[in-house]
């Protein structure tokens, strides 16, 4: 397995690939060829974390677990619910995420993301490993106040800062279950694990792109387990997953 991260490091941007904890620089990009090369100068240590991806659009995927459906009042759906973040909303780790003036709770959502690795269209589930470049954390931040004022998600979940995604694309993971979990102040709130998505990911992959092209570097978040809560400014929140990393981000008042 390869972890591919993307860096700054004395003002230049580049890409790195980790393997048994040895970072190295890499030519190329994740989506065509990447080649790793010389050793990174202090390695994770020496770099400034980035959003390993910029991608066109986060489809999310809403009440996708038992216990989250339940805690919001909410019916199971009978087909995956979906909606979109904006490229704009996208931090990478340790960004803050910034709570809007006037609109009330903000809460966390540890959430498995799936990154796209090759234009996907009308993807049959069999086949939907064949176009995942990897796995990512995300934080499906939402404007809980307003969420429960209106049918759709756009405008509550699609605030600047409101998707923060990383450390890094694990590639060469397979589908089996993970552990998912949601960190606030060190203090764990969420916990649960991808074998209890309503929608596994295959299923996702197939339903989701009969509707729209998924383009490489675009995200699919598959949802978050019960346990969401309110963030305050001063925080910091964790998303964690097995086999993936650990994805930390501060909370301001904006």
């Amino acid at each position: 397995m390869d972890r591919i991260y993307r860096v700054k490091q004395d003002g230049e941007t580049f890409y790195a690939s980790e393997r048994d904890g040895e970072l190295r620089r890499a030519s190329g990009d994740p989506f065509t060829t990447l080649t790793p090369g010389a050793a990174v100068r202090g390695g994770l240590a020496g770099v400034t974390l980035l959003a390993p991806v910029r991608p066109s659009k986060i489809v999310c995927v809403g009440l996708n677990y038992k216990d989250h459906a339940g805690e919001v009042g909410k019916a199971l759906p009978a087909e995956p619910l979906l909606f979109i973040k904006p490229a704009s909303s996208v931090i990478g780790p340790g960004e803050p995420i910034r709570r809007p003036p006037g609109v009330g709770r903000v809460d966390h959502e540890a959430e498995l993301g799936i990154v796209i690795g090759r234009r996907a269209h009308r993807v049959a589930a069999a086949n939907a490993w064949d176009y995942v470049l990897g796995l990512i954390c995300v934080n499906d931040v939402t404007a809980r106040d307003l969420q429960k004022k209106e049918s759709q998600y756009t405008r509550c979940k699609g605030f600047d800062t409101f998707a923060p995604i990383g450390p890094c694309i694990a590639t060469g993971l397979g589908p089996g279950p993970r552990l998912v979990e949601g960190w606030v102040n060190g203090q764990r709130r969420q916990s649960s694990s991808t074998a209890h998505l309503i929608f596994p990911i295959e299923h996702l992959v197939e339903f989701i792109t009969f509707v729209m092209t998924l383009e490489p570097g675009d995200i699919i978040s598959t949802g978050t387990p019960e346990g969401i809560g309110p963030l305050a400014a001063g925080d910091s929140v964790t998303i964690t997953i097995d086999g993936v990393g650990e994805l930390t981000n501060p909370v301001q008042d904006e």
